[in-house]
């Protein structure tokens, strides 16, 4: 991942209480390793509550409320899985609309497990091939998309991994997305 640079690209990490710890701490660690600034964004004030496999997990500080935050003002979007993350994103107007903004313009989108939730939400599966927990499998065709059983798939700007057992390639991968993404000039750079 050294060969890849991400200095100074913005991410948005949007989560509430139950994302799956591991999915968003290993994947964030990766993005600050290579340079990008990374920012919690959730509909919660203050903290956010991981779990962690089979119980509650850490707190997290909340760096952007939901509410302030701008898809504009990002280059990049990840979408941490967790059964009840993406359960309740889903069902929020503000997140599922601040989702699909990146969709919209074209920025690059990682999402691992259940994130895919909001992305079906957002209306941005249909048509794209993509991975996740095997759960959302139905959802997901029922969505319109291909779904596959694969460690990670990159589809139309969008990378998707299926669990925590696959976050070394998603890493990989993601950061490869994202450095592509802001070389084709997408994302906030390109306006600038």
């Amino acid at each position: 991942m050294a060969n890849e640079t991400l200095n100074g690209l913005k991410v948005a990490i949007l989560v509430t209480d139950g994302f799956e710890q591991v999915e968003m701490t290993e994947p964030r660690k990766a993005l600050d390793e290579a340079g990008a600034e990374t920012q919690l964004v959730s509909p919660k004030d203050g903290q956010v509550k991981a779990w962690k496999f089979t119980e509650w997990g850490d707190t997290f500080p909340v760096d952007m409320p939901l509410d302030s935050a701008r898809p504009e003002d990002f280059d990049a979007i990840l979408l941490p899985g967790g059964v009840i993350n993406p359960d309740e994103l889903r069902t929020l107007p503000e997140a599922v609309a601040f989702a699909k903004a990146f969709f919209d313009a074209g920025k690059p989108v990682a999402s691992i497990c259940h994130g895919p939730w909001t992305i079906i939400e957002a209306g941005a599966a249909r048509g794209r091939r993509l991975t996740s927990w095997p759960s959302l499998k139905t959802d997901l065709k029922n969505a319109g998309a291909e779904w596959v059983d694969q460690e990670t798939v990159v589809d139309q700007g969008l990378v998707t991994s299926r669990s925590p057992d696959d976050i070394p390639a998603f890493n990989r991968v993601m950061i490869k997305l994202f450095a592509e993404a802001r070389s084709q000039g997408q994302g906030r750079h390109a306006a600038e």
